[in-house]
């Protein structure tokens, strides 16, 4: 038992104990809508949901994946007073014997008009670039037709801060405080966003040990986004942000130069970086082809505290185009091209192009479509010549067909689809003799008929893949026939059934056979109690007769009993007192 729990819990009984903690483990949220449609909400709502799962699980494979016998039972509550809803949670399960730390969450967003207000765990929309994790503090939003503009300051990281003396302590890291604003004007054709994000570690939040390893950083992001579009046809978009990032808040601070004219918003350290960070994008719409040119830059060590983590030193180029031909066949291709190393320090400079087309045609019941995609990696000198023997140079094709047809009759529906997949990953170094290489066919075949007078749904599906490698061969295939259908007169009474054949081998190694059945059923009651249970039996084993002991020698078999009843403890309604 973790001894940083509370010392009352560690007294209890072991079983009640992890009850306590299922229950201290379930995350309390509060929500608030509108603050002007208040007055029309009903002044108490409870409402909740029991339920449990049970499952029965028995193998004579030797090895199972889960526990023979696993019962859970579970509670859910909502109490809503004027449109403020509270749900908590109870999870209990007969697996669950790890305990973590209570956790709070509170999350409160009223808005009133064109105003909404922000405590707790709340989030603000700005660009990516800036910001896009959540922050747990106060916010404000204005939102017109036109302008725009919010504001919010709050916790953007919490501090990790054990005992260093523990064996297995956690990593630490600072507890993080941000503010900014954004503001911006105009509708989704022409536009523009302008954001500014401050975030900073706390120096306090950490023991004296962990701050002699670690070092607090500080951040100012300044960012903008807009759009300017002409008649609707012909658009461009742009978002950029500039990021002067320290990396040791404790560094000396420049005193001479040019980065003295920014004291007043930044102090520039010996440890501090300016970066930048933007992409742009062309687009052209006319009624018979669309398309669009987008370029992307990100400096190296760009770094913004307000994102969870962004991928820097790249820049790429894209292109795509799309048309309808005879309103019946569609066609779209595209082609971008990636390359990093762009401070030219890495050893070696990687290129990657990603390249494809598709084409769709659709006549009636018929329709086909085919798709290739294509990738290509290479590496060129940096700091260093490459070698050729170790050179990343790789290729990767991948075709897709795809027809399907489907008919309707008095007593009788159809549906036939085909689909097939050649993918070849080759590796181009010309000292390579094909170890990593693979290639990989996939084809599969689907009938389903829909018996209208019975109700009833017939599924047939056959698959295979065969995949080679350097001296490997891997193959499988699978065949599966499903049925299903409702029952009763308020159709509250489900059912289905599916058979499943299942053969893999790989080459001098195995060769194994599976056979599935797999039934489930489904009663709902009343529109409150809903009961389901399901069962499956599978026997398999190696069928290599080679083997002196080859045969469907194993079976595994699991069986699941569910029960969910959902209730209204109390309504009070704001129309003449009513109470239910």
């Amino acid at each position: 038992m973790n001894r940083n729990m509370p010392r009352f819990i560690q007294r209890l009984p072991h079983r009640f104990t992890a009850i306590v903690m299922a229950c201290a483990m379930g995350i309390v949220s509060v929500f608030a809508q509108n603050i002007s449609q208040i007055a029309d909400s009903d002044p108490l709502i409870i409402t909740g949901s029991i339920g449990t799962n049970n499952t029965y699980y028995h193998t004579t494979g030797g090895s199972g994946y889960m526990s023979p016998l696993s019962n859970s039972i579970f509670a859910n509550l909502n109490i809503n007073v004027y449109g403020f809803s509270l749900p908590f949670s109870i999870y209990f399960s007969n697996d669950n014997l790890n305990f973590t730390y209570p956790q709070f969450s509170f999350s409160l967003s009223p808005s009133y008009k064109n105003f909404t207000a922000h405590l707790g765990q709340s989030t603000i929309p700005f660009s990516n670039y800036v910001l896009n994790m959540s922050f747990n503090g106060v916010g404000l939003e204005y939102k017109s037709s036109k302008y725009r503009a919010a504001g919010f300051f709050g916790v953007l990281r919490r501090a990790i801060n054990d005992d260093p003396e523990d064996p297995n302590p956690r990593r630490p890291q600072y507890r993080r405080y941000g503010w900014g604003f954004s503001t911006g004007y105009g509708s989704g054709a022409n536009s523009i966003d302008i954001y500014l994000l401050r975030a900073y570690d706390s120096e306090g939040s950490l023991n004296d040990i962990w701050r002699e390893q670690l070092q607090s950083q500080e951040n100012l992001v300044l960012g903008v986004k807009g759009r300017v579009s002409y008649k609707n046809r012909l658009s461009l978009t742009a978002n950029v942000a500039t990021s002067a990032f320290t990396a040791d808040k404790n560094s000396p601070k420049v005193t001479a130069g040019e980065a003295t004219r920014f004291d007043k918003v930044f102090d520039a350290k010996y440890t501090s970086r300016v970066r930048f960070a933007g992409d742009a994008s062309l687009s052209l719409s006319l009624p018979w082809v669309n398309a669009s040119v987008t370029y992307k830059m990100i400096q190296p060590d760009y770094v913004s505290l307000g994102t969870y983590y962004t991928t820097n030193n790249y820049h790429s180029l894209g292109v795509s185009l799309s048309t309808t031909l005879f309103r019946q066949i569609m066609l779209s291709g595209s082609f971008s091209g990636q390359s990093d190393n762009l401070s030219k320090q890495k050893l070696y400079t990687t290129k990657g192009y990603v390249y494809n087309a598709m084409a769709a045609w659709n006549k009636g019941n018929f329709s086909v479509s085919a798709m290739y995609n294509g990738y290509l990696q290479a590496q060129s000198d940096g700091t260093a010549p490459v070698n050729d023997t170790t050179e990343v140079h790789r290729v990767l094709h991948s075709v897709s067909l795809m027809p399907s047809y489907s008919f309707a009759g008095t007593d009788l529906d159809h549906s036939v689809s085909l689909s097939g997949n050649y993918t070849m990953n080759k590796d181009l170094n010309r000292f390579s003799i094909g170890q990593s290489d693979v290639n990989t066919m996939a084809l599969g075949a689907s009938y389903m008929m829909n018996v209208k007078p019975w109700e009833t749904s017939f599924t047939l599906s056959l698959s295979h893949q065969e995949t080679k490698g350097f001296n490997s061969r891997y193959r499988s295939d699978v065949a599966s026939l499903s049925t299903g259908r409702s029952f009763l007169k308020d159709k509250n009474l489900n059912a289905s059934a599916t058979v499943s054949l299942s053969y893999n081998e790989v080459q001098h190694l195995s060769k194994s056979l599976s056979v599935g059945l797999d039934l489930s059923a489904g009663y709902t009651l009343k529109k409150y109690h809903t009961f389901s249970l399901s069962g499956s039996v599978s026997k398999y084993g190696d069928v290599n007769i080679s083997k002196t002991r080859s045969g469907l020698d194993a079976t595994d078999i699991r069986v699941s009993l569910n029960y969910l009843y959902t209730f209204t403890l109390l309504n009070i309604s704001k129309k003449k007192g009513n109470k239910k």
